[in-house]
């Protein structure tokens, strides 16, 4: 019964947290997964749209339907790459201007979410999280 209800709750938890990063971001037009998108392009540079569908495990068309919007708002743009199939997903200058502003408006919105939860608790919560993590990216979880 505790799996359940483990998983329940992180399923609430991660809805909560969405809901919570949307409204933060919807003056400025966005939706998180906009940012997700964002965040990743602004880190890592230029990706194609399979390598930031691995990434934020995420599937084709919602990706796709996330990066048309983000075309459309001049946010990114789609540069041809060796494959004429092949396109790599570039953040704009715009969006590099913008980008500060967007930053600003999810830190805030975290550090707001985290101020119930002491520094030491955060740190706990983090490497749980990201340890849970590695092992299922490594595969040492099914």
């Amino acid at each position: 019964m505790i799996n359940h209800q483990l998983f329940h709750t992180l399923h609430q938890l991660s809805r909560h947290l969405t809901n919570k990063l949307n409204e933060a971001l919807k003056p400025m037009g966005l939706y998180g997964s906009q940012w997700a998108v964002l965040f990743v392009l602004k880190r890592q540079g230029s990706l194609t749209q399979k390598e930031l569908c691995e990434y934020l495990f995420v599937e084709a068309p919602p990706m796709t339907r996330t990066i048309q919007r983000l075309v459309k708002q001049g946010y990114v743009r789609q540069v041809p790459g060796h494959d004429k199939r092949e396109k790599y997903i570039q953040l704009t200058d715009e969006a590099l201007k913008e980008y500060p502003k967007w930053e600003k408006a999810v830190n805030t919105a975290n550090e707001q979410l985290l101020t119930s939860l002491p520094k030491s608790s955060q740190e706990q919560l983090f490497l749980l999280q990201n340890n849970w993590l590695q092992q299922l990216l490594k595969g040492e979880i099914e």
